[in-house]
């Protein structure tokens, strides 16, 4: 594996590897590893002939009051981790590297950016993203980039500016990655203590209680959010928010007709922990489950 620390070293690379008519997968990250990265990489593995993985902790992300200077790094046991997952590059620059002195450019995406994380932790986190990746696309060039469920909105943020701005790179959503006791798995988790930890659960098991409900035959959206709200209001947590939404394009429903995205943020200890699970649309008589449906959409 090559840790690579420039714009132009990267590109060469990259070039190189499309001369011998190899495929190209990207999967940015801010590092600190875990087993949710992992299984990003063994899916790049899979699919293309060339794996990059970014590793930067993007501050256009992160706002004045959050945690950008204690977000966890250790690049060398990142690196580690990497190449015994087969990835071919890590591409690990410095900030000015990304955001040269005069840098001056925004992505800013509308409407699915003003709900959600957006509405919670501000605008510019979405811009921060959008811009961030869409300089990593044209950095890299790959045919496919490969991002966590669990940043559900973020996925959709990148779907959209893919569209829009019409990138030739296709966008794989790779399944939740849990812990035994089904906490989503999180860089942030870290910060968790003991009791932290373990009333972190909640938001899986609150998850899960809406997902019981509408797999029973509920589709009154008020109903299926108040049976996560019980459960996180027994384990003393008061979400940023608790939301079920269209999920292609985040619109608030009354009723759950279609594919629901149900999203959860929430303080837990000293972490902002999030996770979402996906209601896929079935026909309310047969009372089957789809797959996707019982796992909660991971």
């Amino acid at each position: 594996m090559k840790i690579l620390r420039t714009i132009p070293e990267v590109r060469s690379a990259v070039r190189e590897a499309r001369a011998a008519g190899s495929t190209v997968g990207l999967i940015p990250t801010m590092g600190a590893f875990h087993d949710g990265h992992l299984s990003l990489m063994r899916a790049a593995r899979e699919a293309t002939d060339l794996v990059v993985v970014s590793l930067f902790v993007n501050p256009t992300q992160f706002g004045p009051t959050e945690d950008l200077a204690a977000y966890p790094r250790d690049e060398a046991r990142d690196a580690a981790l990497a190449e015994q997952q087969g990835v071919d590059i890590l591409f690990a620059p410095e900030p000015a590297e990304i955001y040269p002195d005069g840098f001056a450019t925004n992505i800013h995406v509308a409407g699915i950016t003003d709900v959600l994380d957006g509405a919670s932790r501000g605008a510019f986190h979405f811009d921060g993203v959008a811009t961030v990746v869409t300089k990593l696309f044209g950095i890299v060039r790959p045919d496919v980039a490969f991002f966590g469920q669990k940043d559900a909105q973020q996925v959709l943020v990148i779907r959209r500016v893919v569209r829009d701005l019409d990138l030739d790179v296709r966008i794989e959503a790779c399944p939740i990655v849990r812990e035994p006791d089904g906490l989503a798995m999180s860089s942030r988790n870290v910060y968790l203590d003991a009791d932290a930890r373990q009333q972190a659960t909640a938001l899986n098991r609150a998850l899960d209680a809406a997902v019981q409900l509408h797999a029973s035959g509920e589709r009154d959206a008020a109903r299926i959010v108040a049976a996560a709200e019980r459960v996180l209001a027994d384990a003393g947590i008061r979400p940023d928010y608790l939301e079920l939404r269209s999920n292609d394009d985040l619109s608030p429903l009354t009723h759950v007709d279609r594919d629901a995205l149900l999203a959860v943020a929430a303080r837990v200890g000293a972490a902002r922990l999030i996770d979402n699970h996906v209601l896929i649309a079935e026909p309310a008589a047969t009372g089957i489950r789809s797959e996707a449906h019982q796992r909660g959409g991971e």
